[in-house]
């Protein structure tokens, strides 16, 4: 029995070790999480015959599924491990519309409840993100049960918009299509009255067509009797899935187009269209075939193609245009009544569109800037096609004459360092702050890994974290800046950043990648859980009486194993875990640490703050202290240096910044 234990606490170890050991890039769904609702959860009570082999190959299998997502950049994977008289068998599937982000944790999730069936042979684990299954014998054929969990929601759609109708239709597309295509997966979105219905099929790829096809015919037949209820799901565990939902639940661009495996007919091939064809026909149907096959290659290997091209989306969309005089109507001439705040590139003005909705209007300074006039409309282009439920959204531009405009939404309660540090200090709980933390680390990582290309911010700051209506973080003023090329560093003449949150080797250097953003996260970290500005010196006095800033300090108290004397005095010390704040303070340092190097990816970031997983085998090594006497405190260093590039118009926040 100890050596059992013993064995299963080394398990966990190697399994949270695994979550820092790696970086990816994929497509962030429609609300970007991994999706952690369970919907199925089986354990065999069949003992194995030695349970400390059995937990080994257990061990082993799911090292080996947890590579081939992240490393490998895989949706779908199998692993064995047989040595000695009990072998294991595993699979993993994550929807195809997730991405490897969220894949990851939902992998680490399910492997997490999967671990107290180990006393059995064999045990799966569905959830809404992923299916991870485990058994003593070979699976992999899957043979077809009739059994069907079906879950229904409560909301009853109106059946004056044909939801009903329109559902059972897109359900039985679905149906059809999904075995047909490449990888055994489609997201449709169907519009109707009032809205749109989202809906999603999947097979296990090692299904024979015939066998997926079988799989999700039983699959519809249960989901549709959730009609008119506007969400269902179905799954046959673990072969097949199937989900619709008057909500998205994966984003827009990660629909395709069916209507070309419809229109193959009941059950006919291509081969059987080889068939008919002949002649030119025939010639034809190559073409279609290489087309697919491109198409499915793409589809497993998404190092070398953007996710939005693998899932059939068009090139990026063209900005809205708006007119100038709309805009001018909207913020009553630009007045500054309506005014919200002002920076170095730029006034931000609160504008009511004749439809009555709100919007934030940021009215760049021209100035001489070529950069401004020969890059603008290409920048706002990709820049409008960045959409996360935790990045503020482009709306719009206008050009007249020399006037550069910018149309965001409009985020109603500001900045947040108006909570931290302005009027409303002390109001957010410890909840608020967490949610903040994890959102804006999400909100990073699809700008550097998931996007079509890697966006670094350059300004991460307080100023620049604007929370909704909901207190949801949404990270603002990204984009214009210089694009880094995927994997390198450079070295730039052009510079963004404010002191007290940039990192040394891009303050001292001026060299740029993603992990000078993560330098920068690390620092507005510790203000959300201190209270404190990261550069005031007036505030934050160590107990020897030494002035000390934010970073500094942090590192003094993580040292003498005083974390918890960082903590906001103003929160209550039992609406917190200790070991959960412990943990985060440990984060943010691993952010800031003096290598760039050694610094976590933005996805890592993610997966740490997302699981229950402690830091115990990790270290976070001292902080390069830059000495920051002699200069003025949260000055844009953009704008001292005279920077009149596109990379610095974006520098200042959306929002009043006294």
């Amino acid at each position: 029995m100890f050596e059992n234990h013993k064995n299963m606490v080394q398990l966990k170890v190697v399994a949270s070790t695994l979550l820092v050991l790696w970086s990816w890039w994929s497509f962030e769904g429609a609300v970007g999480d991994p999706q952690l609702f369970l919907l199925k959860w089986e354990c065999s009570v069949v003992a194995v015959h030695d349970l400390l082999n059995f937990n080994q190959n257990l061990n082993a299998s799911l090292v080996d599924l947890r590579a081939q997502v992240s490393n490998q950049r895989k949706h779908f994977a199998t692993a064995q491990s047989t040595s000695g008289a009990d072998p294991v068998h595993a699979m993993f599937q994550c929807r195809n519309y997730l991405s490897i982000t969220d894949c990851t944790t939902c992998f680490a999730t399910a492997a997490t409840r999967i671990h107290n069936c180990s006393t059995g042979n064999g045990a799966h684990v569905v959830y809404d993100g992923c299916i991870l299954r485990y058994e003593n014998n070979e699976f992999l054929d899957h043979s077809l049960s009739s059994t069907l969990h079906t879950l229904c929601g409560n909301e009853t759609a109106d059946e004056s918009t044909a939801f009903g109708t329109v559902g059972r239709q897109a359900l039985m597309d679905l149906q059809i299509a999904t075995p047909k295509i490449g990888g055994y997966f489609a997201a449709t979105k169907t519009q109707v009255a009032g809205g749109a219905i989202y809906a999603f099929a999947q097979c296990v790829e090692t299904l024979t067509q015939e066998t997926c096809s079988d799989c999700l015919s039983i699959a519809q037949s249960g989901i549709q009797d959730c009609l008119p209820k506007t969400n269902g799901r179905g799954v046959n565990p673990p072969v097949c899935f199937m989900r619709y939902s008057e909500k998205p639940f994966f984003a827009d661009n990660q629909t395709i187009d069916i209507s070309l495996f419809l229109k193959q007919g009941g059950g006919g091939s291509i081969k059987k269209w080889l068939v008919i064809g002949g002649g030119v026909s025939s010639a034809l149907l190559v073409l279609i075939l290489i087309s697919l096959f491109r198409w499915h290659r793409r589809s497993q290997s998404p190092t070398k193609v953007p996710r939005s091209t693998i899932m059939g989306a068009s090139k990026l969309k063209g900005a809205t245009k708006f007119k100038y005089s709309d805009l001018k109507a909207a913020t009553k001439n630009f007045s500054e009544k309506n005014k919200l705040g002002e920076g170095g590139f730029g006034a931000v003005y609160k504008g009511t569109m004749k439809n009555g909705k709100v919007v934030a209007v940021k009215k760049l300074i021209s100035g001489n800037s070529s950069n401004i006039d020969d890059e603008f409309e290409s920048e706002v282009t990709l820049i409008s096609n960045v959409h996360h439920r935790n990045l503020v959204r482009l709306l719009g531009c206008c050009n007249k004459g020399q006037e550069r405009i910018l149309v965001y939404e409009y985020m109603a309660n500001a900045s947040l360092d108006k909570f931290l540090f302005g009027k409303r200090k002390g109001s957010l709980n410890w909840k608020q702050r967490y949610d903040i933390i994890l959102g804006t680390a999400r909100g990073l990582n699809y700008l550097h890994e998931e996007f079509h290309v890697s966006i670094i911010h350059r300004d991460i700051k307080s100023e620049n974290i604007l929370l909704d209506e909901q207190l949801q973080p949404k990270v603002s003023d990204f984009g214009l800046v210089k694009l880094l090329p995927e994997d390198q560093s450079h070295l730039t003449t052009r510079f963004a950043g404010t002191l007290g949150y940039t990192a040394p080797e891009y303050a001292l250097h001026g060299q740029l990648s993603e992990k000078a953003d993560i330098y920068s996260y690390g620092i507005v970290v510790l203000e959300i859980i201190s209270g404190q500005k990261s550069i005031d010196s007036k505030v934050i006095v160590v107990d020897d009486g030494e002035d000390e800033y934010l970073l500094r300090q942090a590192w003094k108290l993580y040292v003498r194993g005083m974390h918890l004397e960082l903590v906001d005095k103003s929160l209550d010390p039992n609406s917190y875990d200790a070991e959960e704040v412990k943990k985060i303070i440990g984060i943010a340092l691993m952010c800031t640490q003096s290598s760039a190097a050694m610094r976590p990816s933005m996805s890592e970031v993610v997966v740490l703050l997302s699981g229950n997983h402690l830091l115990e085998h990790m270290r976070p090594s001292m902080p390069l202290f830059i000495q920051l006497t002699n200069l003025r405190p949260h000055r844009d260093i953009s704008a001292s240096t005279g920077s009149s590039t596109t990379n610095a118009t974006i520098s200042n926040s959306i929002v009043p910044t006294q």
